[in-house]
């Protein structure tokens, strides 16, 4: 039996995540350009969020599908999702778009599962479920409608949207520490029995 061929750490999904990582500070210039209130700019801000949004898109898709799945990338994917949403949340805030409770919520979960998933490396890597995917769409759905230089008349669309995201990144952040207690607890050794 042959052993399976190692999947090579230079591919094209972390191309494509470590892209993202680079479009951020790219993405925060055009967020701050003209103090953070001009249309073009406001557009261009928004587009190069869509681009480094659509590399997340694609990164794990093409992975999976063509058997280029790394430690690397499990772990690398979500740092650079949590790098651009994190830098977008805290610019609108800076910018007064975006309440500041509702920066600190995400970014604490955030930042701690990060931290959990890099504690339990020496148990297992754990990749991102379907609840924390639907959770990363719904973050960049809501963070684009913020960027958007959008009517007044459309606040209503960007709180909801907004309001979604939170719920799901609180209920899969405590998901997520479920799973992690689980994991840690079972690779425990169960004391020895007294004789």
């Amino acid at each position: 039996m042959t052993a399976p061929r190692p999947v090579p750490l230079v591919n094209l999904p972390n191309a494509l995540t470590v892209a993202r990582l680079l479009l951020v500070p790219l993405f925060l210039l055009c967020l701050f350009a003209e103090d953070g209130h001009d249309t073009t700019w406001r557009l261009i801000a928004a587009g190069v969020f869509t681009i480094a949004a659509l590399t997340d898109r694609y990164d794990g898709r093409i992975a999976r599908k063509r058997g280029l799945v790394t430690n690397f990338g499990k772990v690398a994917d979500p740092i650079a999702d949590k790098a651009l949403t994190g830098g977008a949340l805290i610019g609108l805030s800076v910018l007064g778009e975006l309440p500041w409770w509702v920066t600190v919520v995400i970014l604490v979960r955030e930042i701690g599962v990060t931290l959990l998933r890099l504690a339990i490396l020496k148990y297992q890597v754990v990749p991102a479920s379907q609840g924390g995917k639907l959770k990363t769409l719904v973050q960049m759905l809501a963070i684009g409608l913020y960027l958007l230089p959008l009517p007044d008349s459309l606040d209503w669309l960007r709180i909801a949207v907004m309001g979604l995201a939170v719920v799901l990144t609180v209920v899969t952040g405590i998901d997520y520490v479920v799973k992690v207690i689980k994991i840690v607890s079972s690779a425990r050794p169960s004391p020895a029995k007294p004789v």
